[in-house]
């Protein structure tokens, strides 16, 4: 768990560096992390159990692939681009928040007093973090932008968690992957031409490159499988405390590259993101913390 946070926590800052030099456009990158991850996870499958999919779970591991794939990370790796790397990783623990809320609109689920003022301290740390983005230096077009689109992949993902809760729990995390992967690649990819076509491919320079590498390999494919170990051989409330070491690592590299820089507001906008995601993650009634552990 704690390898797959710091790849999380490291993916904002690599692709902000990937970014800086204005030759890859950040829908660019979603291609190459859903396309790549598709590759990857497809491999992987020749060496593990097959497990037979009939075509309706098919049908619905496409939507599943849409919101929890293609939009989720559609919306993070662009929100990354318009704002710091620290505030980006910030955003991503309200998520457990996200999750409590949804499952109480769609499925009815109670929430508790704990619950609520954890919802309701995290919502306000989050619009804090947004509303004091405007005065970031952290090198992004607007930040209070990029913090926003980067909640909606935190809620496009805790919608995918809330719908698909009991389906996702029928297959391994291998073939889940791979036809979510392969589903949002084959919508995402086509979508995007334009950009693919207009890319200076010529002039991406060799750390751009690794940059790229780093986030389809690591922050996504061994990301991934380091939660499947985690998961087994942990409780969820543990994994779900990981998420914390995320924000952590993107802000002190951020700062470090001078990316990012650390305010009164956001200092706040912390303590209260971080009470409220603890009420939620301990309640005796939380319906899941998984949801705290993918981007």
């Amino acid at each position: 768990m704690l390898g797959a946070n710091v790849c999380w926590g490291l993916m904002s800052p690599v692709a902000k560096l990937v970014f800086a030099s204005g030759v890859i456009a950040p829908i660019i990158m979603v291609d190459f992390r859903i396309a790549g991850a598709a590759l990857l996870f497809w491999i992987t499958s020749l060496f593990t159990p097959h497990e037979h999919v009939p075509p309706l779970d098919k049908l619905r591991l496409f939507g599943a692939g849409m919101i929890g794939i293609l939009l989720n990370q559609g919306c993070f790796i662009i929100g990354v681009s318009y704002t710091s790397p620290g505030e980006a990783s910030l955003v991503t623990t309200t998520m457990p928040m996200w999750v409590m809320l949804l499952a109480w609109l769609f499925l009815k689920e109670p929430i508790t007093l704990k619950k609520a003022g954890g919802i309701a301290l995290g919502a306000a740390g989050a619009i804090i973090l947004v509303l004091g983005g405007a005065g970031s230096i952290a090198g992004g077009d607007n930040p209070a932008l990029g913090d926003f689109i980067v909640l909606m992949a935190q809620l496009s993902y805790a919608l995918y968690l809330t719908i698909y809760r009991n389906f996702i729990k029928k297959y391994s995390l291998v073939t889940l992957m791979k036809w979510m992967f392969l589903s949002a690649s084959i919508v995402g990819i086509p979508s995007t031409i334009g950009y693919v076509r207009a890319t200076d491919w010529g002039a991406i320079s060799v750390s751009e490159w690794i940059g790229i590498g780093y986030v389809v390999f690591f922050a996504t494919y061994i990301a991934y499988i380091c939660i499947m170990i985690g998961q087994k051989n942990l409780r969820p409330t543990i994994v779900g405390m990981y998420n914390y070491v995320q924000p952590i690592v993107a802000t002190i590299v951020g700062i470090s590259l001078g990316m990012d820089h650390f305010t009164i507001m956001k200092a706040i906008a912390v303590v209260l993101i971080f009470s409220g995601v603890y009420l939620v993650t301990v309640s005796k009634a939380a319906p899941s913390d998984n949801a705290s552990h993918t981007k």
